[in-house]
């Protein structure tokens, strides 16, 4: 208990410097120890800001440059924060679609990065904005008990937070207007809107949507209110309107297009 309260106070102390993030990093490896510490800062559709991370130079490149260039789209934590999930401490796998795991966006990007569990604390800021605090273990998942401590730690991890980065819709400058930077549509739904626009049909971006963040069939004939068939059947004609033959492939295509502004 002394241990967690001098560490506390050190890191009430560390507001405001530059060294907090790294210290809030120490602070929560004291509770449970982890191999990589990432703070993203949200802020609708903007592309995500890297408020700290501590990954290697090898690392860097996937966890944080490629993932700025658009896979944040479909990420469970991105979108959680744009469902305006409840603020707190999260596994990954509980915020995710069914089929994540099975999804392109898992095998074309997430698996890539060697992650054996990812949670995250989420942290409501002034302005919209989110701050998402992960915590990374390359090796194996975090225990219940590792989850419940540094759940019980939330109440001080929100307020130094908070009060740490509470000018974080600043940051955004002219994303906060709507406007990004990149060629990135301005929201999720118009990327998706504009995706294959010319080609595929509402009901078949609608498919591609739902499909590419990590939903089965099944799961998008609820979303959609239309059969499992009915769905896989939209699937074949994107496909061929496309010109693929993978979700694989459109997985590329719909990142490829994040980064040109263009539709396919």
């Amino acid at each position: 208990m002394k241990t967690v309260i001098t560490a506390t106070g050190t890191l009430i102390d560390a507001i405001g410097t530059e060294r907090f993030a790294q210290t809030m990093s120490d602070t929560l490896k004291g509770i449970a120890a982890f191999d990589y510490t990432v703070v993203f800062g949200y802020l609708g559709a903007a592309s995500p800001k890297d408020l700290f991370d501590d990954f290697p130079t090898s690392k860097r490149k996937i966890f944080v440059e490629d993932y700025q260039e658009g896979p944040y789209l479909l990420d469970p934590f991105f979108l959680a924060c744009g469902n305006q999930v409840e603020p707190g401490l999260y596994r990954i796998k509980d915020l995710a679609p069914d089929r994540f795991f099975q999804g392109e966006y898992f095998r074309n990007y997430y698996a890539r990065t060697g992650l054996a569990e990812e949670i995250g604390y989420f942290i409501e800021m002034p302005g919209n904005t989110i701050v998402v605090l992960s915590l990374m273990r390359a090796e194996k998942a975090f225990s219940a008990k590792d989850f419940r401590q540094l759940r019980e730690f939330w109440p001080v991890v929100r307020a130094t937070c908070q009060r740490h980065w509470g000018d974080l819709s600043a940051q955004f400058g002219a994303d906060a207007k709507g406007t990004l930077s990149g060629g990135l549509h301005h929201s999720v739904e118009l990327a998706f809107t504009n995706f294959g626009e010319g080609q595929l049909t509402p009901r078949e971006r609608q498919v591609v949507e739902f499909t590419l963040k990590g939903h089965s069939a099944d799961a998008v004939g609820r979303i959609l209110e239309i059969s499992p068939g009915t769905v896989r059947i939209h699937r074949r004609n994107v496909y061929s309107k496309l010109q693929i033959r993978s979700q694989g492939e459109l997985f590329s295509k719909f990142i490829e297009t994040l980064v040109s502004g263009e539709s396919p």
